[in-house]
């Protein structure tokens, strides 16, 4: 048998604490989608992690989702052609960093899903671009649970109100919230914080908001995932803890 990669131990380990946290929770691991945050990932980690069957890829600026996108998309074709049964047939890019209005045009035909959807004005505006293109955008909509000022994302209690608002939108689909912990913060406290997002989610859900595609909760990354499954999380976001640190400063960001 031939020896793992370093990345394929890690994947495979982080698969398995997917499924102890979601087995836990009494949940179907398979509930649970694993984002690999490619942020710190060189071309040849990404691509080596299509190759282990990761579909789900996340970015948080669309300069540098711009650049990937056209590179790994077309090695991922390459794959599927060569009949690589080890790739999924389709890959998901997710953006969920902080978006800039004047990137939404460059961003809207890259990717399958934003998570950080967090003030009226932006998702207006997406909403107007996805709309002439024919498309029904997917979105999430970033609770601020933390209540942290230096983070982006929408107040607890402002979090209905704009998710009917988006729900009214022709071009936008929501599909559910994405929030994360303080950096540092307690396993208790990361806990609480989780399930008041869930417990904003259930409310949004009871109010029939988004219908049957509002399901997903993003939530969890690499210091925090298996409490977010506890949570409820339907998606984590990891990235440290499949290709390392950044080799530069960076700041800490909204995807580990």
């Amino acid at each position: 048998m031939a020896k793992k990669t370093p990345l394929a131990e890690k994947l495979e380990a982080i698969r398995a604490r997917i499924t102890d946290a979601a087995t836990k929770a009494r949940r179907d691991p398979a509930e649970v989608t694993l984002i690999a945050v490619t942020k710190n990932a060189a071309p040849e980690q990404i691509r080596e992690i299509i190759q282990l069957g990761v579909a789900d890829l996340g970015e948080s600026r669309v300069q540098v989702l711009q650049q990937k996108v056209a590179q790994i998309n077309e090695f991922h074709h390459r794959r599927v052609q060569a009949a690589d049964v080890n790739v999924a047939g389709k890959l998901r890019w997710h953006m969920i960093g902080h978006l800039q209005r004047n990137k939404i045009k460059a961003l809207l035909p890259l990717v399958s899903h934003i998570h950080s959807i967090d003030t009226l004005r932006l998702a207006e505006e997406i909403d107007v671009i996805s709309d002439k293109s024919g498309r029904k955008m997917p979105v999430l909509l970033q609770v601020n649970t933390a209540e942290e000022p230096q983070k982006y994302g929408v107040a607890v209690g402002a979090a209905l109100h704009l998710a009917e608002q988006i729900d009214t939108m022709s071009g936008l689909q929501l599909v559910g919230l994405m929030s994360m912990a303080p950096y540092g913060a307690t396993e208790s406290v990361t806990r609480r914080l989780f399930a008041r997002t869930r417990e904003v989610f259930e409310e949004i859900k009871w109010q029939k908001i988004g219908g049957a595609s509002f399901r997903h909760l993003s939530m969890g990354m690499s210091a925090d995932f298996e409490p977010a499954i506890l949570e409820g999380s339907t998606m984590v976001r990891i990235g440290t803890t499949l290709f390392g640190e950044a080799t530069g400063p960076e700041e800490k960001d909204d995807e580990d």
